[in-house]
């Protein structure tokens, strides 16, 4: 069981690292994304089948620790835009989640730490920073949430859409690959 969760996890993890080398919203990125998120719902069957992450030895923890915390932070990046592009599926052009890119800009970096930080708390055994990093997220968006002067390409629910899927998935990614190391 323990190959087979670990082989599952580090196929994931090449997974979202071809999936951030394929375009953004493409539909091979969306393919690809589908798998890898496959391979995390196998994960958790084969855990929740099994006893979990109970009883191996602490080398092969680690090896799960390192290999979900590479997946957490590398996969949700393209699961988000593969989620952003199939909301915006028959969309018109001032209603894309894709145009208030434009306004959130950096979204994939400030992504990309969050899920690391959820990721490290949840490890950690503390779920109250998940609260922390979403409140310091929210805080810091605000002002381009609310600033009037957006382009007159993107309405203000666009943004405020973009924002909120984007960090339910990306909050939801990292927090289920976390679910991993916890399944003791």
């Amino acid at each position: 069981m323990t190959a087979l969760v670990l082989s599952l996890t580090a196929a994931g993890l090449v997974l979202a690292i071809v999936a951030l080398i394929l375009p953004a919203g493409s539909t091979e990125e969306i393919v690809v994304s589908a798998v890898m998120l496959a391979c995390l719902v196998a994960d958790g069957i084969v855990l929740l089948a099994g006893d979990g992450v109970t009883g191996w030895r602490e080398g092969w923890w680690n090896v799960l620790l390192l290999l979900s915390g590479g997946l957490a932070v590398a996969g949700g990046g393209p699961l988000t835009t593969s989620v952003l592009s199939l909301v915006d599926r028959g969309n018109t052009r001032a209603q894309s989640t894709q145009q208030a890119g434009e306004v959130l800009r950096g979204g994939a970096l400030i992504g990309a730490l969050e899920r690391g930080a959820i990721y490290a708390s949840m490890a950690a055994g503390w779920p109250e920073g998940l609260a922390i990093v979403l409140a310091i997220k929210g805080l810091a968006r605000y002002p381009e949430l609310r600033a009037p002067d957006q382009p007159a390409t993107v309405t203000p629910q666009a943004v405020a859409e973009r924002f909120i899927i984007g960090t339910f998935t990306s909050v939801l990614w990292s927090v289920t690959c976390s679910g991993l190391l916890l399944s003791r």
